[in-house]
């Protein structure tokens, strides 16, 4: 029976799975902060399997988009529940995205030698923003034609090319049929791009192996992904399965916009454009600027200042535990974070312009110069001897 499994797992494509996937070698001392990326995989998989199941019924046409989704909810054999799952999973998606990020943030896992895993990380978030984005236009709603008017027009304010870009988003010269099969289209194809370079960010990973919360080198002591962290995995998953299913058989619309539950109108607009709760702080960041211009050069800062994290912030010692300063400073990070998605839910007025500009300002102070000066530091403060540990 031993050599029949030895065999087994020596076939080439099921050998990729049990070297990644059960026999990868994972530092022993990780705590559950360490789930998120599984979790993601999952929402990830998810997320296209529920996609294509509703693309199946879906119709990319401005007169009968919104009639198709409700044709899903009401005709279709449980189809409200595969429309709720995506469209909860979403924001699911990004809330554990977003925490994957942070934990990356605070144990400093974006440097040497773990650059790329970083910058893969990066372009992921980019494009799965730029995936839900297109997905909210498609059920055409109210909230989905002029988000897509207002997003979209933004492009022109890039010198030269700005109003071919636009042209060329559009189809024409408004948000109407060829701008809704282009978002479909776009909407279908880049989750598999997503799941390609998910794929690219975890052989990045392998290929140094996870840090640990220590922040140092853990090759002495590993163990087997399999039993011990798929067990951890399976726990986190039951957990958001929970809340999940909470949410979508009880609240199915409580993260939604009530004006996209109305058909697109584009004689009426809303009193107010906001976006999902999942865009909210990169809203705020927007409008936070009065020139449009300068909005889309903020936006593009912030995917800039990810992007430069590795080269920047070089410390010596990588664990929190070890760097008071850091460990201070980035729970004020999360602070400001927060206080941009509050912000970007809030109407354009008094005193939350200020309140936004502000928090705008600490943003890209914390990730540019606090960030790299807390390092540079704390590297000159006499450290106990127990913490000039090798990193890795």
């Amino acid at each position: 029976m031993k050599h029949l499994r030895s065999s087994v797992w020596k076939q080439p494509l099921l050998n990729v799975v049990h070297e990644h996937l059960v026999s990868y070698g994972t530092p022993s001392n990780l705590n559950n902060n360490w789930n998120w990326g599984s979790l993601a995989g999952l929402c990830l998989v998810l997320q296209i399997v529920t996609g294509v199941c509703l693309a199946m019924h879906y119709t990319a046409n401005v007169d009968l988009a919104f009639s198709s989704i409700q044709h899903i909810m009401r005709d279709v054999p449980s189809g409200w529940l595969l429309r709720y799952v995506h469209a909860n999973g979403a924001g699911f998606f990004f809330m554990i995205v977003y925490i994957h990020i942070f934990r990356g943030l605070y144990y400093s896992s974006y440097t040497q030698p773990r650059e790329f895993v970083w910058l893969i990380g990066v372009v992921i978030l980019l494009l799965l923003i730029v995936t839900a984005f297109i997905g909210y236009i498609l059920p055409w709603g109210q909230m989905s034609l002029w988000g897509a008017t207002v997003i979209t027009s933004l492009a022109s304010a890039i010198p030269v090319v700005g109003q071919s870009i636009v042209t060329w988003l559009w189809g024409g010269f408004s948000v109407d049929n060829p701008t809704l099969n282009r978002f479909y289209s776009l909407h279908y194809l880049l989750p598999f791009i997503l799941a390609a370079l998910s794929i690219v960010h975890l052989a990045a990973l392998h290929q140094y192996g996870s840090t640990n919360p220590l922040g140092i080198n853990a090759e002495a002591d590993k163990i087997d992904f399999y039993p011990y962290y798929t067990s951890k995995d399976l726990v986190s998953l039951i957990a958001f399965a929970f809340f999940g299913a909470i949410l979508i058989w009880f609240a199915p619309n409580y993260l939604s916009h009530p004006d996209n539950q109305v058909p697109a109108n584009p004689y009426s607009t809303p009193e107010s454009i906001v976006p999902e709760w999942y865009f909210l702080w990169v809203y705020s960041i927007l409008r936070s600027i009065p020139s449009k211009g300068l909005g889309i050069l903020a936006i593009a800062l912030v995917f800039i200042s990810l992007f430069s994290l590795p080269y920047i912030h070089k410390p010596t010692v990588r664990s929190p535990m070890f760097r008071p300063l850091h460990n201070l400073f980035f729970w004020t990070f999360i602070a400001d974070c927060f206080i941009l998605t509050w912000i970007g839910a809030c109407h354009v007025e008094d005193p939350y312009v200020l309140i936004g500009q502000l928090a705008t300002c600490w943003f890209f102070f914390y990730l540019l110069v606090l960030t790299p000066s807390i390092a540079w530091l704390e590297a000159n403060l006499v450290l106990p001897e127990s913490n000039k540990l090798t990193t890795i």
